[in-house]
């Protein structure tokens, strides 16, 4: 069996219509990107979590997988009579071979090498190396997998800072591989919270697959306890709105290690959290910050 996949180009404000409009003429699937992705062009899109965004690209490409047997002139006519086209947007169909899609999608997933001993892998692959210590994770819901420099950071900083036999808290988990490295790196006891119930899923799903014993909650029902480590990846924003509830759940003596931060936001990050913590910048790569610090008496 093939496929046709349909791209049209499109306008940020048609582009949404334009995906009903398929749907309701029968296509399988479609999605809309940055007609630019991948050039100098590309238009990055940010928000905050829980916040909608507020446009599309503004020059958006809407992409439809169809049958085998779909009539694609048919259907562009029909798209330029719905929306009165004079005449019909740059397109282009071309036809998709049946493949073994598992296998394609496994194929472009490798070990992520985190520092000597620390490798990302996906279940899929055996170990990279002898003696490695592997959080197995596979793509899935996007939460995390160790990609994005903000989880390398917190990953690299575990990796190199984490004391043995502590305890940890991992403040908005997502798919729970923080508070998966802290345990494997030899923490004792580590709880996740996020305010996501899939996320919450995720982490349970991904601590079984890796065999570590780790609680994971919702914040109304996490434990009101003190830990020797606190790590949250989150935002520059939702961070500083948590700064008294984070830094109450650090000890005495106890370390904050924080991710999410643009360079740029670091003042604003470490002025939130002043009362408590005298915060360093860690490491940055790729225009993100990691800032960690130890608890004042």
């Amino acid at each position: 069996m093939s496929w046709i996949s349909l791209a049209l180009m499109s306008s940020s404000q048609e582009a949404e219509a334009l995906s009903d409009a398929l749907f309701e003429l029968g296509a399988l699937s479609v999605s809309i990107e940055d007609a630019h992705a991948g050039t100098d062009k590309e238009q990055p899109l940010f928000n905050e979590p829980g916040e909608a965004v507020d446009s599309l690209w503004h020059d958006s490409r809407v992409l439809a997988l169809l049958g085998e047997d779909s009539d694609v002139e048919a259907l562009l006519a029909q798209l330029q009579a719905h929306f009165d086209w004079p005449k019909l947007p740059p397109y282009e169909a071309i036809e998709v071979a049946e493949q073994d899609w598992v296998r394609l999608t496994q194929s472009q997933f490798d070990p992520i090498r985190i520092s000597n001993r620390l490798w990302i892998t996906p279940t899929w692959h055996e170990a990279p190396q002898d003696g490695s210590i592997n959080l197995w994770l596979d793509p899935g819901l996007a939460f995390g997998t160790g990609s994005h420099p903000t989880t390398r950071l917190c990953l690299e900083w575990l990796d190199r800072h984490l004391p043995v036999g502590s305890s940890v808290l991992d403040y908005g988990c997502g798919s729970g591989i923080l508070a998966l490295a802290a345990r494997k790196l030899g923490a004792a006891h580590v709880v996740g919270v996020d305010i996501d119930p899939q996320a919450i899923q995720a982490s349970h799903d991904n601590a079984s697959q890796n065999q570590v014993n780790i609680d994971f909650y919702l914040p109304d029902a996490s434990p009101n306890g003190q830990y020797d480590v606190v790590v949250a990846n989150i935002l520059t924003n939702p961070l500083r709105t948590l700064a008294p509830l984070l830094a109450g759940h650090v000890r005495s003596g106890g370390q904050l290690v924080l991710s999410g931060i643009l360079v740029e936001q670091v003042a604003l990050v470490q002025e939130a959290y002043a009362p408590w913590f005298e915060l360093q910048l860690a490491d940055q790569r790729e225009g993100w910050a990691c800032l960690s610090g130890v608890k004042q008496g």
